[in-house]
């Protein structure tokens, strides 16, 4: 037990950076999500300043939440989780340290550009040229550090929730690199190295599995590591686990013309879009229906725990945005949905109700971990933070799915002579009162995130990380 901390304990540190920026990412991303959520309500908060215009913002607000927020709780985890899988340090705390403070600035980077209209314009990948290499070599890096980790594991095994993880880590740098090839024509100007139905197809190759590979496979090694351990019952199926990852990974990959359907890419690759998403509804079930059935014998700890009450509830989410999803697929859905907020709710149930949720779930069991603690500050606050959480998810895709579903029968109505229904103000018109509920379900799901703040800030201030550090270290030394 006399061995020096430094070389046999895991790095916390990085851990505990990453985790406390998800919280401040997450409030920064969520609050200019109600933001622009209002102005569709009230267009005058567009405050007439190009800077604060929806079509500057709204870019900005999804890559606070999906690189900011979600990329910072990925980084936490996975290098929790990771090292406590294999029973090692990470391999290198100074690369550590550079991912942590190199994705920091690409997400300034962000802040500073987007407002100021330099834009790509491709969705999830509108950042310029400059910062997309920055990002490129902080994720390569992420990459080194990860593997490398799992190469001096201790242990023999590579736990299934590490192999979601390395999966996100290789596919998110191939779908990044290929994405933003492009030509500078200045420090922030350039153009994709990819010209029309070309340049569709790959963006929305990227732009999918942003959400299949970042924003699924990677929470879902989240969930194969919190589930079990905030449930304290194994995963209830090992090989379920090990299909599942198979699985979604050969499928995903195709489903991205789905994004496209009628437009001028080929019927053919839109077709096997559509084909893609469908089958896709198996694997991902199957892995939401391990997560669920994991709590077998553990139900009855819901009643009292709201950090798994979190990470359940992200599970039945996942479930139903995964199900939606491929339905969306199908191109006489797809007739009716496209360009509506229907989308948008979709989107937001898988973000909302999955991914955050799960992330918020994972903080709070790891939280108490990484800084010496029992627990969190307070159970009360978590569990009112899930309801304000749930409530405004609910509030929040079930507008959307009222106005969408609206809007799709309002553009298609056409009279006897052949002429529209309605006008596209009398739609917008329609979508008002969703548009009311929507900035209601994002107030309710921030002001959650408040709560979480001053949670974590109580038990951070009470904090002990030296006993942290000292606990990992016997649990590594005593590992041998």
């Amino acid at each position: 037990m006399s061995t020096a901390i430094s070389p046999t304990a895991y790095n916390y540190k990085v851990v505990r950076q990453f985790a406390i920026m998800t919280v401040v990412w997450g409030i920064l991303g969520m609050g200019l999500g109600v933001f622009i959520a209002s102005q569709l309500v009230w267009p005058q908060l567009n405050l007439d300043l190009p800077w604060t215009s929806f079509g500057r913002l709204r870019p900005l607000h999804t890559n606070l939440v999906i690189f900011a927020f979600g990329g910072c709780a990925l980084f936490a985890t996975s290098y929790y989780v990771v090292q406590r899988t294999c029973q090692t340090r990470l391999i290198s705390d100074s690369l550590a340290a550079f991912t942590f403070w190199g994705w920091q600035a690409v997400i300034v980077g962000a802040l500073i550009t987007l407002p100021l209209g330099y834009t790509t314009t491709k969705e999830y990948a509108e950042l310029e040229w400059p910062i997309a290499v920055l990002l490129a070599i902080v994720w390569v890096t992420y990459g080194v550090v990860f593997f490398g980790t799992i190469v001096k594991r201790k242990t023999k095994h590579i736990y299934v929730g590490n192999w979601f993880y390395g999966a996100f880590i290789v596919v998110t740098a191939m779908l990044h690199i290929v994405n933003h090839a492009s030509l500078p024509v200045s420090l922030f100007k350039s153009y994709s190295a990819y010209s029309g139905a070309t340049d569709a197809m790959i963006q929305w190759w990227y732009g999918h599995n942003a959400v299949g590979f970042f924003l699924t496979t990677g929470f879902l090694g989240m969930m194969y590591y919190f589930v079990p351990k905030q449930a304290e019952r194994p995963i209830y199926s090992y090989r379920l686990s090990i299909v599942h990852f198979w699985a979604l990974i050969t499928l995903y990959i195709w489903a991205g013309p789905h994004h496209l359907h009628y437009t001028a890419l080929p019927d053919w690759a839109q077709s096997l879009g559509m084909a893609m998403s469908i089958i896709l509804l198996a694997p991902s079930w199957g892995g939401m229906i391990n997560g669920m059935m994991t709590l077998s014998g553990a139900w009855h700890k819901l009643r009292t725990d709201p950090i798994l009450r979190f990470l359940v509830v992200s599970l039945a989410f996942y479930g139903m945005s995964t199900f939606e999803g491929p339905m969306m697929a199908i191109k006489t859905v797809n007739s009716l949905s496209h360009y509506t907020d229907w989308t948008v709710g979709h989107v937001h149930a898988g973000a909302l109700g999955w991914v955050a949720m799960i992330s918020i779930g994972a903080l709070y069991h790891m939280i108490p971990k990484v800084y010496g603690r029992e627990q969190m500050h307070s159970t009360g606050l978590i569990n009112a933070h899930f309801w304000l959480a749930t409530i405004g998810t609910v509030l929040y895709i079930s507008s959307m799915w009222v106005n969408g579903i609206t809007q799709g029968l309002m553009w298609r109505a056409i009279n006897d002579d052949g002429t529209l229904t309605y006008s596209f103000v009398e739609a917008l018109q329609a979508s008002h009162p969703g548009f009311i509920v929507r900035a209601l379900g994002g107030a309710f799901f921030a002001s959650g995130m408040l709560l979480m703040a001053y949670n974590v800030l109580r038990t951070v201030r009470a904090s002990k990380p030296a006993e942290a550090e000292a606990a990992a270290q016997i649990a590594v030394v005593g590992a041998h």
